[in-house]
C-alpha cells in the first residue's frame, strides 16, 4: 500500500472507534477484533522495510497514521505506535529472523519492551533468558514479544565496542512469556500495557536486536535513531488525542448555555480565545515535528547518520507536541465546566488520556535539559 492509502485506511478505521472507547477501557487491551482490523490495514508493518513486505512508509506518514487512530481512540492509537515502533527492529535482524517475525505483506502486531529488565546467559546456540518487563503494550495481542536484556558471559555482564555493557532486545515467541495482569491505570486503560515475564527461556542467537549499533538495512528511514521514532511516536498519540478534545469541546460550546448565564459557551469571548489557543497549540507543534523530520531525512537521503543535534531536535520536537496537546487539553477540559466530568464526557477521557502520555519517559520533561545542553555545546549524557 502507498502511504496515501495508509492513512486513509488510518482514518477509515478511526471513524469507527469512537463509540468503542468504553468497550476498549472497559477490556483494559484492544478487542481482538480491532487489532485484527490494524493489522490487515498494514499499519503494525508500516516501517517493516518493503524487502520483508513492509511499508516502509516516511516518518512524516508515521507519525499522521498513529495520529488519525488517536483521533478515534487514544488507546488504539497508542498500541499502533508500540506496534510501528517495534516493527523498525526488523532491519537490524538477520533476514531469516525478520521474516519469521515481520514476515511478508501486512502481518500481526509485534510489541516489546528496550529497557534492560532482564538477563540473557550465554548458552550453546543462543541465550537462556529471564526477566520482568512493565509496560508490555498491546502484548495480549501480539504474536512476538520483545524485552531488554544485559548479556550474561562467565556470570559477568559482557560488554560492548565502547566498554558499555552489551544490551539486546530479545524476541519471544507469545507462548514463551507469561502476561500479568496489572494494567489498571488512570488513562489510558485499553492500552494493555500489562506487565510481562520469562523464565528459562531459550532465544537462538541472532533472534536479537543489540540496541546502539547501526541496523543492518541501510536506507533512509533506518537511519533515525530508534529512541527519536520512539518519542516521536508518543507525541503522535499527544496530538490526537489534543485534536480529539477540540473537536468533542466544539461540539460542547456548541450547544452548552453555562448554568446561570443566558449566552451559549461558545459566544463567550473567553471561549472563543481558548478554541483558537488550542488550535494554535495542537497545530504549530505537529508543523515542527514534521519540519525536523523533514530537515533529519534529508541527511538520512544522503546515507549520513544523524548529527547529534537532529536527533536533539526531534526529541526536542516530540517533548514539545506532547506538553502543547497537554495543554491544549486542559484548557479544553476546565472550559467544559461540569460537562467535563461525566463517565460519558470525551472530554474527561481525553484529560485521563493525555496526561499518561506526559509520563512516558522519552517525553518527560527532562529532553528539555539534554536538548539545552546540545544548544549550549555540551555533552548531553544521554543517549538521544
Amino acid at each position: 500500500m502507498t502511504d496515501a492509502q495508509l492513512i486513509e485506511a488510518a482514518q477509515q478505521i478511526a471513524s469507527e472507534l469512537s463509540p468503542r472507547s468504553q468497550e476498549i477501557e472497559q477490556a483494559r487491551q484492544l478487542p481482538p477484533d480491532i487489532a485484527k482490523r490494524l493489522a490487515d490495514a498494514g499499519l503494525f508493518h508500516a516501517l517493516v522495510p518493503e524487502e520483508y513486505g513492509g511499508g516502509e512508509v516516511h516518518p512524516s506518514t508515521f507519525i499522521k497514521l498513529i495520529k488519525e487512530v488517536a483521533v478515534g481512540d487514544g488507546s488504539a492509537g497508542w498500541n499502533v505506535m508500540i506496534g510501528l515502533t517495534t516493527g523498525l527492529l526488523s532491519a537490524s535482524l538477520p533476514e531469516q529472523f525478520a521474516r519469521e517475525i515481520f514476515g511478508d505483506g501486512p502481518g500481526g502486531l509485534a510489541v516489546g519492551v528496550t529497557a534492560p529488565m532482564g538477563t540473557a546467559e550465554v548458552v550453546e546456540g543462543g541465550y537462556r533468558v529471564s526477566g520482568r518487563w512493565p509496560f508490555g503494550s498491546g502484548s495480549s495481542n501480539a504474536g512476538w514479544i520483545g524485552g531488554g536484556c544485559f548479556i550474561l558471559e562467565n556470570e559477568e555482564k559482557r560488554t560492548g565496542k565502547a566498554g558499555m555493557p552489551e544490551h539486546h532486545i530479545m524476541m519471544f515467541e507469545r507462548s514463551q512469556v507469561e502476561i500479568e495482569e496489572t494494567w489498571k491505570v488512570a488513562g489510558l486503560c485499553g492500552t494493555g500495557s500489562h506487565h510481562f515475564n520469562v523464565k528459562d527461556v531459550f532465544v537462538p542467537e541472532g533472534r536479537s536486536i543489540v540496541m546502539g549499533t547501526r541496523t543492518l538495512i541501510q536506507k533512509p528511514l533506518y537511519q533515525f535513531p530508534l529512541l527519536g521514532l520512539l518519542a516521536m511516536g508518543v507525541s503522535a498519540v499527544s496530538l490526537g488525542i489534543g485534536y480529539k478534545a477540540l473537536a468533542a469541546f466544539k461540539e460542547v460550546a456548541s450547544s452548552k448555555v453555562p448554568t446561570g448565564g443566558t449566552r451559549g459557551l461558545s459566544e463567550q469571548a473567553r471561549v472563543q480565545m481558548l478554541v483558537a489557543e488550542s488550535k494554535a497549540d495542537l497545530e504549530s507543534a505537529e508543523a515542527y515535528i514534521h519540519k525536523v523530520i523533514d530537515d533529519a531525512w534529508e541527511i538520512a537521503c544522503q546515507g549520513e547518520r544523524l548529527s547529534v543535534e537532529s536527533k536533539a531536535s526531534l526529541r526536542l520536537a516530540a517533548v514539545n507536541a506532547t506538553s502543547s496537546s497537554a495543554a491544549a487539553v486542559d484548557r479544553l477540559y476546565q472550559a467544559g465546566g461540569s460537562s467535563s466530568i461525566y463517565e460519558d464526557s470525551i472530554l474527561q477521557r481525553c484529560f485521563r488520556d493525555v496526561h499518561v502520555t506526559t509520563q512516558h519517559i522519552m517525553v518527560g520533561r527532562p529532553i528539555y535539559e539534554i536538548v539545552g545542553r546540545v544548544e549550549l555545546g555540551l555533552d548531553p549524557k544521554s543517549l538521544l
